[in-house]
């Protein structure tokens, strides 16, 4: 059987879909060629937003149209939430955002009998973490580690609690156990994700995030550990200090902001404030000088109005991020938010959106040109035209002239930034 994986949405979708990748090529199945006959096409959906739900919708029925003799399974968030939308769409297998394995069965199955599968479960009643492969696409020099799964905090504008259900986590000695495999299969870089890793271990009664970052970086000595998006309370004097002894760990946070205005935080019913916030970005740089600090930010949330979006802009030039994915709010039925007073308007929300951007981008620049003149460990990551290209431990891409040296860590010295690229020069010991 040839099958195809379309995914959308966050890092953990992309891990479950190598996951799935690796379970179907287990079983003697192969991708099929890019634009090549495929027997199944799976769609992994993402629900985060009103907006995701739609590019989901859109890409089953592009997926019907590309393929039209082809199973077409659905899976992900957004058919977890809405799976009688997804069999409307006559989804061929609907499934939810569980059971790969079952769902790598029965991929098989109706690919064979040609019969409709539908198999989606209450996620809030879930209790067990999936565990699933581990490894990453093949050809990549990065790999994925899912150490956490669910989310408790049930956000005014989120229905990934609904979609991912309580906190589960894997096990420390487990994920100790899937590092060493990834060190020993040649990774020089570990992701370590999850759909809220700051909550880690809360089901365990025992380790939290940084035991298992530990014990995840004695387990694959020299490998690189990058951390998935963190919340701000996880961040304290205890844990910057522990990171910071880890020693392999990538100077780079991403920390979930959504606004700078502490009126707005209340509304998303985030458990920080501004305070709270800067607090962490202060012990980042205190234990990671010179770190990439990176966040999300969301324009036009109900109620924000011109005040509250300047107090924002002025929070972002305070914390200074090396980069930021901004988005204008999307109204995602089923959340609180989608019902609050004081809705605003599309346009108000995509210029807010620009703003932010632009904003956003020119502290990236910023942050970009006071790496000239530095040495960057750079993994490199991919080739062309006699240049290699990879990123440094605060995830800026870097280029340097030189071939073969593809899944290396080697030291840079940055002699420029051009094109939003910083351009070096590799050192190489002395032989």
């Amino acid at each position: 059987m040839r099958f195809s994986i379309e995914t959308l949405g966050c890092k953990v979708n992309q891990y479950e879909s190598q996951a799935l990748e690796s379970l179907l090529r287990a079983r003697g199945h192969e991708p099929a060629e890019p634009g090549g006959a495929c027997d199944a096409v799976i769609v992994n959906t993402c629900a985060v937003t009103a907006e995701s739900g739609r590019k989901s919708r859109q890409a089953v029925r592009r997926a019907k149209k590309q393929y039209p003799g082809a199973v077409v399974a659905v899976c992900g968030c957004w058919s977890q939430i809405e799976p009688e939308e997804a069999s409307a769409l006559e989804a061929d297998i609907v499934y939810g955002s569980g059971d790969r394995r079952a769902l790598a069965e029965d991929i098989e199955r109706a690919v064979e009998e040609r019969t409709r599968i539908t198999k989606v479960d209450e996620a809030l009643r879930r209790r067990t973490f999936e565990e699933l492969p581990v490894g990453s696409y093949s050809g990549r020099t990065r790999a994925m580690l899912k150490v956490q799964d669910g989310c408790v905090n049930f956000c005014a504008y989120c229905v990934i609690p609904y979609a991912r259900g309580p906190v589960r986590s894997l096990p420390v000695d487990r994920a100790a156990e899937a590092a060493a495999g990834l060190c020993r299969s040649g990774f020089r870089e570990i992701v370590v994700t999850g759909i809220e890793i700051s909550s880690y271990g809360a089901d365990l009664n025992g380790p939290t995030l940084i035991d298992l970052l530990e014990r995840v970086a004695e387990a694959a000595p020299g490998v690189r550990i990058r951390l998935g998006s963190l919340e701000p309370r996880i961040i304290t004097e205890e844990f910057t200090k522990r990171a910071a002894e880890i020693g392999t760990l990538c100077p780079h946070f991403h920390l979930s902001l959504q606004s700078g205005c502490d009126d707005t935080l209340r509304r998303m019913r985030r458990k920080y404030d501004t305070a709270r916030f800067y607090e962490s970005v202060a012990l980042l740089r205190g234990a990671f000088p010179g770190c990439g600090l990176t966040a999300d930010l969301i324009t036009g949330f109900p109620g924000e109005d011109d005040r509250e979006f300047d107090e924002t802009l002025a929070f972002l030039e305070k914390c200074a991020f090396s980069s930021m994915h901004v988005f204008p709010y999307s109204r995602r039925p089923g959340t609180p938010a989608a019902s609050m007073p004081d809705q605003v308007k599309n346009a108000v929300k995509k210029e807010r959106a620009a703003r932010a951007s632009a904003l956003a981008e020119r502290m990236a620049q910023d942050f970009r040109k006071r790496l000239v003149g530095s040495v960057q460990q750079v993994l490199f990551e991919t080739e062309k035209d006699g240049r290699s290209f990879g990123h440094t431990g605060s995830y800026v891409m870097t280029g340097a002239e030189g071939s073969g040296l593809r899944n290396c860590i080697l030291p840079v010295q940055i002699n420029a930034e051009k094109n939003g690229i910083l351009c070096g020069k590799v050192l190489l010991p002395d032989v």
